[in-house]
């Protein structure tokens, strides 16, 4: 884990110690901020795939932009444009680990941006492992709901567009040198 937090760029800081700009109200609140927005994505991601199974498994799929963009029930047990089909307990292994680094690095987040970020991430983790230890074949095994359908592109769920979404905030927040402590850096 602490190889994790290193390669995000995390600072170790001391149990005891904080940055100097940051109290620990600010920090229950940025945790609070996480947990909100995971809570959020995570819900709409379950509704969203609760709707499709109960509507949409087993009918036609619905043209929402013509042949640009389609609601189309898929169950996927690979990763993106189905690939790794054979390796779906990887998947659910790496998706615990991410959620175990997450919560680690929570406990050091003073900042609003890298809570969202990683709110997303989490929230989405979470959606596609609820549906890889819940739903069918069994266990650990299980296949995820996918079901938005753009032209020429893999089929995806709200969970996806979650981490996408949180990956690329990630990426715009150490270009900007903004570490999750709080601190900003010029290299």
């Amino acid at each position: 884990m602490a190889e994790a937090e290193r390669i995000i760029g995390t600072p170790d800081i001391g149990d005891d110690a904080q940055p100097e700009s940051a109290g620990p109200v600010k920090g229950r609140r940025r945790i609070a901020a996480l947990l909100v927005v995971a809570v959020l994505a995570y819900l709409l991601d379950l509704g969203s795939k609760m709707l499709v199974v109960a509507k949409l498994e087993h009918q036609p799929p619905i043209e929402i932009i013509g042949d640009l963009l389609k609601f189309e029930a898929v169950r996927n047990p690979g990763a993106a444009f189905g690939f790794g089909e054979a390796f779906t307990i990887i998947f659910t292994c790496i998706a615990a680990a991410v959620i175990v680094v997450i919560v680690r690095l929570a406990r050091k987040l003073y900042s609003l941006p890298w809570a969202i970020a990683l709110g997303l991430l989490l929230g989405g983790a979470l959606g596609n492992l609820t549906d890889r230890i819940f739903r069918s074949p069994g266990v650990f095994r299980g296949a995820v709901v996918d079901f938005i359908a753009p032209a020429h592109f893999a089929v995806f769920n709200l969970a996806d567009s979650a981490i996408v979404c949180g990956g690329i905030l990630i990426v715009l927040l150490s270009f900007k040198g903004l570490d999750p402590d709080g601190t900003v850096h010029k290299d």
